[in-house]
């Protein structure tokens, strides 16, 4: 029998440690991958300090990670997409309540990948370049195509013009990077925010207008070019970004919708170590006082919203669209980047825990990507 290295949580509220895990067989609808590369995000640190209370149906031992690229080494029943050597991307299913399985976990050199939410790496991306995208694109695209969120029309390799606009702001961010380039693929025209450092980067991207978050009067410029203008909503990403979209959405003629990526607090100081609560109850009523204020202030307003959950399309039917239908072609041509760029911050999945450390403190356009 042979094994492999991960990086697990062995318990609830303890901290990531290496150990050994049997070598995984792909299913019906599987396949297995030997891991090149693996990207971190923030939801890997709050399995980690807070798996108790936000993601109490896991099971554990838990293998954190949703973002690899890697070489196939077995395909299960029924897959048909992928050869023993192709190189691909996928999201890492592990944490989600519908798989629950740490052999779907992207913290190990070998990880189970559904067929659904894998796709082929062309050959002008390294597989660095491919682990920025799973977790980033599966986001954006729960927030653009899930029914109950924002429904836009199907991305295409060659959109016909919708005559809308769609709000994204914070569009230098994982999400807001692919949010953009999956909205152009749909035909609508983007307007996002940024920091005017990243402008030409999300100009890059193919967003049509851009505006400076932290300008005094953003909204009011913002609402004076969507006068007359029909919205098709917004993705709203970063501190502030709810609020401020349900008050410009409020004026405008169109879908008064938005899709909240963001929650209102913060849990990146909470560790699973000693003086938790200390950090974690008043984040827990901040975020109780903060989502009801949004609320109230959304219906006052006549605006809808909706929390996303960024791994819900794994049980739907944007996955598929996604990641087998969509993503291959847009890949291939070179007409959808492999974006924010990483920055590789480490080899061996010792390097996972600093590159958590490092995401905490906070990433501007680019993605941290361990090596293995």
């Amino acid at each position: 029998m042979t094994t492999h290295r991960v990086m697990q949580l062995s318990a609830k509220r303890t901290a990531l440690a290496i150990a050994q895990a049997t070598d995984i067989v792909p299913g019906p609808g599987e396949i297995a991958v030997r891991v090149r590369a693996l990207a971190v995000n923030p939801f890997d640190r709050y399995v980690e300090a807070l798996g108790d209370l936000i993601s109490a149906y896991l099971t554990y031992p838990v293998v954190p990670g949703s973002d690899v690229a890697g070489d196939v080494v077995g395909v299960g029943e029924g897959v048909t997409r992928f050869r023993v050597g192709d190189r691909v991307l996928g999201h890492a299913a592990g944490l989600e309540k519908s798989r629950n399985n740490p052999a779907e976990g992207g913290f190990q050199e070998r990880v189970l990948l559904l067929d659904h939410m894998s796709s082929p790496i062309p050959d002008h991306l390294s597989f660095e370049q491919a682990a920025v995208l799973p977790l980033g694109l599966s986001t954006a695209a729960t927030s653009l195509f899930q029914r109950d969120l924002l429904g836009l029309s199907a991305p295409r390799s060659k959109p016909a013009p919708r005559g809308e606009v769609l709000i994204v702001w914070g569009g230098s961010t994982s999400v807001g990077s692919n949010a953009i380039q999956l909205a152009k693929a749909a035909g609508y025209e983007v307007l996002t925010t940024c920091s005017p450092r990243n402008k030409a980067y999300v100009e890059k991207l193919g967003a049509s207008h851009v505006f400076d978050y932290g300008a005094a009067d953003v909204e009011r410029q913002i609402g004076k070019l969507l006068r007359g203008r029909r919205v098709a909503g917004a993705v709203a990403i970063g501190k502030g970004a709810a609020a401020a979209c349900i008050d410009i959405l409020a004026a405008c003629q169109g879908k008064r919708f938005v899709a909240q990526v963001t929650p209102p607090a913060s849990f990146d100081d909470v560790t699973p170590g000693p003086g938790r609560w200390r950090h974690l109850l008043p984040a827990f009523l901040k975020m109780i006082y903060g989502n009801l204020a949004l609320g109230l202030r959304a219906r006052r307003k006549g605006v809808a919203m909706k929390m996303v959950w960024g791994g819900s399309l794994v049980d739907n039917d944007v996955g598929p669209m996604i990641y087998k239908t969509f993503l291959p072609e847009v890949l291939a041509n070179g007409s959808y980047l492999a974006m924010p760029a990483p920055d590789v911050v480490g080899h061996g999945l010792e390097s996972i825990p600093a590159a958590m450390e490092r995401q905490r403190r906070g990433v501007s356009a680019r993605k941290l990507v361990v090596t293995l």
